[in-house]
C-alpha cells in the first residue's frame, strides 16, 4: 500500500519544527548567458513555501549566483545550522551539489541530505548508488513528497518513509522507492511562494504538450500542462511588487499556450495598476496579435521564441514542428507591438553543416530578432535524443561518474568535431551581431509604415490599441542595450554608439521618454558636445522635473561648458543627494564664475 500524507494532517504544526536549508548548487562551467539559469528554479521556492506554511524554518542559499570558496560555503552552512539540507539539482549542477553535500557532511554530519529537481528525477538511482553523502532523492514534483519526508524525520517515524511516493533511499541494504508521485492537479492549492520569499522568476503553468527531442519536458511532465489561475499568478506579482520587485521573468515554456488565460492575467495586471515590466517565452505558432497587444499593455517588454534552426530537416529531427510562416509572423507581430523579439537557436545537432548554419542565419535576417541566444546541443537524461544515443551505443549511467555537466552532441557523432561545432556557433553569433543595427533600423521603418511618427501622424482611429509611449519606451530600452548594456560590450556590432543615438532620437520622436532624454544627453556628453547635451537634457527636465539623474547629468554638462551658476542650480535641487552634493562642492572649489 502506498501512503499519501494528507495536507490536512501535515497542517498540524509540530513543536519540533525543523530548520531546513535549501541549496541551489553552482555549475561547473561558466555560461555565455547566465540570465536563464542564474536564479534558483521556481520549484525550490514552492518547496520552501510549503515547508514554511507548515511551521518549518527555511533558508535558501543560491551558490550559483555567488561563487564561494569551500571555506565560505561551510561557513554559510554552519550559520544556517540546518536540521536537514535539500538540493535543487539540474543535470549541469549535479557535481556542484555533490561537492557541497560533501562539505555539508563535515559541518552538520547528522543532517539528512536530500537531492531533488529534474536531475534527481532522472538519475535518482545512480545518485544514491554512487554518492553516499546523499540520504534521499526525490523524483518529480517535490512539494508534498518533501514535506512528508521532513515530517517523518521530524517525528522519528522513519519506518513510514518507505510509503512516501516520489522518495528513494537506502533501506536494509537496498534502494527503496514507493513509486512516482501523482501530478498536483490543483496548482492553486499550493502556498504562494511570494508570501514567504522575494524573487523575480515566475511561472503560471507546469508542463508542455510539445515533444521536442532535445528537451526533458515530454518525459518529465508526460506532455500534460496544468495551470495556475490568473488570480493566483497576479497575486504573486502584486505581493512581490509590494516588496519592491518591479521586473519579472515569466519562465513558462509557453506563456501563451492558453491565450485566454494569458490575456486574463494581462487584464488583471492592468486593472490593479501594477507598474511592472516583464519578459516571457512562447512558441511562434502559439501567438497572435491580440494576445501580444495585451501582453504589451500589461508591461511585457520581450518575448523569446525557440526557433532552434533555420533548416527544416534539423527542426524535424528535433520534433520542432514549426512552420517558417508562423515564425515570421510571430517576430513581425511582437516587434510591431513594441516588444523585443528574441530568438533561441541550437547548433551542432546531428546533420548540421555549414549550409544548415547558413539557413539559420538567412532565417535570422528575415525575422530580424533584437535578441538572440545560441546554444550548443547537449544530451541530457530524460530527452529523446539522449535515449536514442543510449540505446544505439548501449551506454549505461556510469558515464555520469565523469566530472562533466553534459554530453555534447558532437561527442556522439563521428561526422562532427569540436572545432567545427564551435565554428558553427561563432558564425551564428557573428551573423546576428553584424546585422543587429540593420534589424533595429528595419523595425523602425516598419513602425513608421504601421503608425507613422510625429504628433500629426498618429492613426489612433485605425489602431485603437496604439500608444505612442509604448514605442518611445521600446526604442529607449533598445537604445540602452547599445549604449550601456550587453551590446555596448560587443566589438562585433558596428557603430554601437551611433545606433544607440539613432534609437534614442527615434524614441523621442514618438513621445517624451525619461530614459531617452538621459541616454541621448549622456552620449552627447561623451562626444564632448556639451551645448547639444544641455539642450536635450533641459527638454527632459521640463517633462521630468523631479528626476535626479537628469538634473545631475545636466549639471555636469553645464560644468563642462563653463556654466558654473547653472550647474550649481541643477545640483542644489537635490540637497539630500550625496552625488549632487559632491558635484556642488566641486563647483564651489574649482569652477570660475561665468563671465
Amino acid at each position: 500500500m502506498v501512503l499519501r500524507f494528507s495536507l490536512k494532517g501535515a497542517c498540524d504544526i509540530s513543536f519540533f519544527a525543523m530548520k531546513i536549508l535549501l541549496i541551489y548548487p553552482y555549475f561547473l562551467e561558466k555560461r555565455i548567458d547566465e540570465q536563464d539559469i542564474g536564479a534558483p528554479p521556481m520549484g525550490l521556492f514552492y518547496v520552501g513555501a510549503m515547508l514554511k506554511k507548515h511551521g518549518h524554518a527555511v533558508d535558501i542559499l543560491n551558490l550559483n549566483r555567488q561563487r564561494l570558496s569551500a571555506v565560505e560555503i561551510k561557513k554559510e552552512i554552519s550559520k544556517s545550522a540546518p536540521d536537514l539540507i535539500g538540493f535543487s539539482i539540474l543535470h549541469a549542477n549535479r557535481w556542484g551539489g555533490i561537492d557541497v553535500a560533501s562539505l555539508a557532511r563535515e559541518v552538520v554530519p547528522d543532517a539528512p541530505i536530500v537531492f531533488g529537481g529534474v536531475g534527481a528525477t532522472f538519475l535518482w538511482k545512480f545518485l544514491l548508488t554512487h554518492f553516499k553523502q546523499i540520504d534521499y532523492a526525490i523524483s518529480g514534483e517535490g512539494e508534498y513528497s518533501f514535506l512528508n519526508l521532513v515530517e517523518c524525520i521530524e517525528k522519528k517515524e522513519t519506518d513510514q518513509i518507505r510509503h512516501i511516493t516520489g522518495v528513494a533511499f537506502w533501506d536494509k541494504g537496498k534502494i527503496c522507492y514507493a513509486g512516482d508521485s501523482e501530478f498536483i492537479n490543483d496548482l492553486d492549492a499550493l502556498p504562494s511562494p511570494a508570501d514567504y520569499f522575494t524573487f523575480q522568476h515566475l511561472s503560471v503553468s507546469r508542463g508542455c504538450p510539445e515533444n521536442c527531442a532535445f528537451c526533458a519536458s515530454p518525459k518529465l511532465w508526460k506532455r500534460r500542462t496544468r495551470f495556475h489561475s490568473a488570480d493566483y499568478f497576479v497575486g504573486m506579482v502584486e505581493a512581490l511588487f509590494r516588496k519592491g520587485v518591479t521586473f519579472f521573468y515569466v519562465s513558462d515554456d509557453n506563456f501563451t499556450l492558453k491565450k485566454s488565460l494569458a490575456m486574463d492575467i494581462c487584464r488583471k495586471i492592468i486593472e490593479k495598476k501594477l507598474p511592472v515590466s516583464w519578459v516571457a517565452i512562447s512558441r511562434a505558432d502559439r501567438v497572435d496579435e491580440q494576445v501580444l497587444k495585451w501582453m504589451k499593455k500589461a508591461g511585457c517588454i520581450q518575448v523569446s521564441y525557440g526557433i532552434e534552426s533555420g533548416n527544416d530537416a534539423i527542426r524535424k529531427k528535433f520534433n520542432k514542428n514549426l512552420k517558417k510562416k508562423d515564425i515570421r509572423n510571430a517576430f513581425a507581430w511582437t516587434s510591431k507591438w513594441g516588444m523585443m523579439a528574441r530568438a533561441y537557436f541550437i547548433y551542432g545537432s546531428p546533420g548540421e553543416t555549414w549550409e544548415s548554419v547558413e539557413d539559420s542565419i538567412n532565417l535570422m535576417k528575415e525575422i530580424k530578432p533584437l535578441g538572440m541566444i545560441a546554444y550548443m546541443l547537449a544530451l541530457f537524461p530524460g530527452t529523446a535524443l539522449y535515449d536514442e544515443w543510449v540505446k544505439k551505443e548501449n551506454i549505461n549511467e556510469d558515464i555520469w561518474l565523469k566530472r562533466m555537466e553534459d554530453i555534447l552532441c558532437f561527442q556522439t557523432d563521428g561526422a562532427l568535431t569540436e572545432e567545427r561545432v564551435v565554428g558553427f556557433g561563432e558564425k551564428i553569433r557573428s551573423g546576428f551581431y553584424q546585422n543587429l543595427p540593420g534589424f533595429a533600423q528595419a523595425i523602425s521603418a516598419s513602425h513608421d509604415a504601421c503608425f507613422g511618427r510625429g504628433p500629426c501622424d498618429f492613426h489612433r482611429d485605425a489602431h485603437p490599441d496604439f500608444r505612442p509611449e509604448f514605442y518611445a519606451d521600446f526604442y529607449s530600452r533598445l537604445a540602452m542595450t547599445f549604449s550601456h548594456g550587453d551590446y555596448s560590450k560587443r566589438d562585433e556590432i558596428p557603430e554601437s554608439d551611433a545606433t544607440a543615438q539613432r534609437l534614442y532620437e527615434i524614441s523621442l520622436s514618438w513621445h517624451p521618454d525619461h530614459r531617452a532624454y538621459l541616454g541621448l544627453g549622456v552620449i552627447r556628453q561623451k562626444n564632448m558636445e556639451f551645448e547639444e547635451s544641455i539642450e536635450i537634457l533641459e527638454k527632459g527636465a521640463v517633462h521630468y522635473p523631479a528626476s535626479e539623474p537628469l538634473a545631475i547629468c545636466l549639471g555636469i554638462s553645464h560644468m563642462n561648458a563653463g556654466h558654473t551658476r547653472e550647474a550649481m542650480a541643477c545640483f542644489e535641487k537635490f540637497p539630500d543627494s550625496p552625488q549632487a552634493a559632491g558635484y556642488l562642492e566641486l563647483c564651489r572649489q574649482t569652477a570660475a564664475p561665468d563671465q
